[in-house]
């Protein structure tokens, strides 16, 4: 785990941020050690210093990557920087299946192959199966070697095409599509429900009016109130693990995609060192570089309004980011933050069972909305369980 870094530290480590700000031109690169404004390799004593100017550098290329934009740099932040370094030409790109390559580069590919029809999947920067078969493709209606693999060759045939014409996602329509052909009825839709924490990590103990209750209890009795109505509602829902198992990200992820899950809906709690922060806020896969799940953004802002208007949290609104299962997840995937439990008024509301079962309604009614499309014509708050039932047994 890499700490992270914050204004006022000082480290090698902060210079290495602003060589990588300065070679994607977000940093101003001033006179170096020995005089050179050119020489990236080389720097002086004051780069070390992590200040505010660079904080605010950091909260914009967090911004344009789809990660929260504290200014602090991190696991996340680190691997993005990584990511955003990479050209296309820089590397070879080829399929590892135990090892994706990660990068803008792949960004840039996927992209072009995207406007030439080859590549109709997330653009999500990851050279996967799907990039692997559309390089695959793109060569051979080229007339260069089928291998799959982005080299010297594939990347020159690319750069001779010149000016394309661009046009919509491919996969924003390809994700439309589907949820227009899945039909308004829920019956038969399978859903994975991810509780955020699982095994020993319990999170933190909060006291309510019924006492003291964990993190973890919060988050699956959620997901248990929100299973039971899916399942009567004639879905097919799945845990991403077993309530005894720490899983990680990747694995859970795995679980989605192996179930064919048409949707997935992972449980969170939020905490802060300022108790003043409350509220409730949902995610799904965007950020400004590369493509976003148009299917999960709608999503997410039916399931922020839906929870909202029951119980009266304060709408922390609904936000595109690259986290990890937002990424590894081949579905449309959103992330539910249903409170912070570093806040007196949200604790109460969240360790109150009735407020979690309106939680859990408020997601199988945003999720009945996004099938229902034109035919949603009920106002936020309003569409309650028994009539989705009624209807669903018409």
């Amino acid at each position: 785990m890499v700490d992270v870094l914050r204004v006022g530290d000082r480290s090698p480590r902060v210079a290495e941020v602003r060589k990588s700000l300065a070679r994607l031109g977000l940093l101003s690169v001033d006179e170096s050690a020995d005089g050179s404004a050119d020489d990236f390799d080389s720097y002086a004593a004051i780069d070390t210093l992590f200040d505010s100017a660079l904080a605010e550098v950091v909260r914009g290329f967090q911004q344009s990557r789809g990660i929260i934009a504290d200014g602090h740099v991190g696991e996340t932040t680190l691997r993005a920087l990584r990511e955003a370094s990479y050209t296309l030409g820089a590397r070879v790109l080829q399929y590892q299946p135990n090892n994706t390559l990660v990068g803008d580069d792949v960004v840039q590919l996927q992209t072009q192959l995207q406007e030439l029809g080859f590549y109709t999947d997330r653009v999500d920067g990851r050279y996967g199966p799907n990039s692997f078969d559309a390089v695959k493709n793109y060569q051979l209606n080229y007339g260069l070697e089928t291998d799959g693999i982005c080299g010297p060759k594939t990347i020159k045939a690319l750069s001779r095409l010149g000016l394309r014409i661009t046009g919509g996602s491919p996969q924003a329509i390809r994700e439309d599509e589907q949820i227009r052909r899945a039909g308004p009825r829920l019956a038969g839709k399978r859903v994975v429900i991810d509780p955020g924490l699982g095994g020993k990590d319990q999170g933190m103990t909060v006291v309510g009016t019924y006492g003291a209750i964990t993190e973890e209890e919060i988050l699956w009795d959620i997901a248990t109130r929100l299973e039971g109505r899916m399942i009567a509602a004639g879905m097919e829902t799945i845990l991403s693990r077993p309530r005894g198992d720490n899983a990680s990200t990747e694995s859970r992820a795995d679980v989605a995609n192996a179930f064919g899950a048409d949707l997935m809906i992972c449980l969170q709690a939020d905490r802060y060192k300022n108790d003043k922060a409350s509220g409730v806020a949902t995610f799904y896969f965007g950020s400004e570089l590369g493509s976003s799940s148009l299917t999960g953004e709608k999503l997410s802002g039916f399931i922020q309004r839906e929870i909202v208007a029951r119980t009266q949290m304060t709408n922390c609104g609904n936000h595109g980011r690259t986290w990890e299962l937002l990424r590894l997840t081949q579905m449309p995937t959103v992330e539910v933050v249903t409170g912070y439990l570093t806040n007196t008024e949200d604790v109460a509301k969240l360790t109150d069972p009735m407020v979690r079962d309106d939680i859990a309604e408020a997601i199988v009614v945003a999720v009945k909305r996004l099938y229902l499309m034109d035919a949603d014509d009920q106002p936020t708050g309003t569409y309650n369980f028994a009539e989705l039932l009624e209807q669903e047994n018409r």
